[in-house]
């Protein structure tokens, strides 16, 4: 007789994925749209397209990402409840670039073994960062994997649908020589450089020691400035541009830095020329976490500034007669602009001056 094994035998708790289930059911809730038809449980989350009838020419904008080696900090750290906020912020805050509105969000989370609790803190970070950018959660996947993933293991994937109107599209094409450069702060580290970041600054201690305050990080601790989560922007940038702020084109700083993003708002022919201070600091506010990390590394300042955001969570272009009109209304949605630099002739790289 063959011998009898269950599933949860095999290590997949069926009873543990319903309890998860049930627990984020209430967070989910609370993104919900007028959109969305059904609730949580389909195979397919149902999002009506009804309102799109009213654009000129609808585009589709849709992204993915995840939240990285950030996450073997909270696991280390036991601390689940802002790792969604950022898986959110990865995806929604590169699709609102081109000008689109994030409308549904999707999540995938792997486990090596299912916590109901662990996966309902993490769900409340997603629900969280889906209220804060207008989304709603329509839907998503736990998936445990005994045998693969070590039982306090998860990995994170996001992925967002927006939608902007052709004619209201923003990016490269429409940015023009003199344009100014403005920068949006970023909250701290954000969700990049972080194989760096435990390199330089988490092997090697316990997590007492990381959650012990630190004069450098103005009586923070170590672990609660590199766990705080990254800055959701798009809700805010989208109410902007709907009451009519004159952007050209924004880029979301992420891997790479300034250096390597903020080119991806040129066109070919011109450059983004960022001032620096005359000893090559960054003349704006740069979180206390970032510069720890910085001085941990050794990191020049070139390699800095093509690590990490620097301070500079988002970058909004538009013509200098335009600069006071995009302060205004960003400030008016909660969001504050420094001068970062200005546009100049060149080969669609970041320079500094």
């Amino acid at each position: 007789m063959a011998e009898h094994v269950t599933y949860a035998d095999a290590g997949v708790d069926v009873d543990e994925g319903a309890r998860a289930v049930e627990a984020i059911k209430d967070a989910v809730a609370t993104t919900a749209r007028p959109e969305v038809i059904g609730g949580l449980g389909g195979f397919g989350g149902c999002f009506s397209a009804a309102s799109l009838k009213d654009m000129e020419d609808p585009v589709l904008v849709s992204g993915t990402d995840g939240v990285g080696t950030k996450l073997a900090i909270a696991q280390l750290l036991g601390k689940h409840d802002t790792v969604g906020e950022d898986l959110v912020a990865m995806c929604v805050d590169d699709v609102v670039v081109v000008g689109a509105e994030p409308l549904f969000f999707l999540d995938y989370v792997a486990v090596g073994k299912l916590r109901a609790e662990a996966v309902a803190s993490i769900v409340d970070g997603i629900a969280r960062g889906c209220r804060l950018s207008g989304c709603a959660l329509v839907g998503g996947e736990m998936a445990e994997h005994p045998g693969v993933m070590n039982p306090d293991d998860y990995d994170l994937a996001g992925f967002v649908v927006g939608v902007v109107d052709r004619p209201r599209m923003i990016g490269p094409e429409l940015v023009c020589e003199g344009d100014v450069i403005l920068g949006i702060p970023s909250s701290g580290l954000h969700s990049n450089g972080y194989s760096l970041v435990r390199k330089v600054a988490i092997e090697g201690r316990t997590a007492a020691e990381l959650l012990e305050p630190l004069d450098e990080l103005g009586g923070e601790s170590l672990g609660e400035a590199v766990l705080r989560p990254t800055a959701v922007y798009a809700g805010a940038l989208v109410r902007a541009l709907k009451a009519g702020a004159p952007i050209h084109a924004m880029a979301h700083i992420t891997g790479g830095g300034i250096t390597e993003n903020l080119n991806r708002a040129m066109p070919a022919d011109l450059d983004a020329r960022v001032t620096l201070a005359e000893d090559g600091s960054c003349p704006w506010d740069v979180p206390p976490v970032i510069d720890y990390v910085v001085r941990a590394a050794g990191l020049t300042r070139d390699e800095a500034l093509r690590t990490f955001n620097m301070g500079v969570g988002m970058c909004a272009l538009c013509a200098p007669a335009d600069e006071n009109a995009v302060r205004v209304a960003l400030a008016a949605e909660g969001l504050e602009t420094f001068r970062m630099g200005e546009v100049i002739p060149g080969s669609g790289k970041v320079v500094y001056a």
